[in-house]
């Protein structure tokens, strides 16, 4: 089990179940559908999702786009044919699929990624890694 999973807040669980299931390819690992709540999976990344209401657990009243300053990152074997397979089912990406390299101290690590928005506004960066290299790189977008 991860150490780590994020729950969702989702104003229509039954649409955010059917995006990350149907379109993202999430497997559902346990559920309670009588309170509105679903365990996901994925490749090793885990998320729950649960339909609002009077006893979420919120500072304040949700209003979409939930996650507001938050993004999660799932690392996953082929970022590229996922954001292929959304292009053809006519999800839009609000950040299309990119090659960045993020430095670490002397070295570089690089990624194929994009980033979708769940029904609700959480944005999700799918991340395929592409290596670790010691000099700075000539392609993609180079993040210092």
């Amino acid at each position: 089990m991860p150490r780590l999973t994020p729950e969702l807040g989702c104003t229509d669980v039954t649409a955010s179940l059917a995006f990350y299931t149907g379109l993202l390819g999430f497997s559902v690992d346990y559920a309670r559908p009588a309170s509105g709540f679903y365990h996901l999976s994925k490749e090793g990344s885990a998320l729950m999702l649960e339909q609002l209401g009077p006893d979420s657990w919120a500072l304040a009243p949700p209003e979409v786009p939930l996650g507001r300053g938050l993004h999660l990152q799932f690392a996953i074997a082929d970022a590229p044919g996922l954001a292929a397979s959304l292009g053809a089912a006519e999800v839009p990406l609000f950040r299309p699929l990119e090659e960045a390299w993020y430095r670490d101290g002397a070295r570089w690590h690089g990624q194929v990624q994009f980033v979708v928005a769940d029904p609700d506004g959480y944005l999700l960066r799918f991340a395929t890694a592409l290596a670790t290299v010691e000099t700075r790189p000539t392609t993609g977008r180079i993040v210092e």
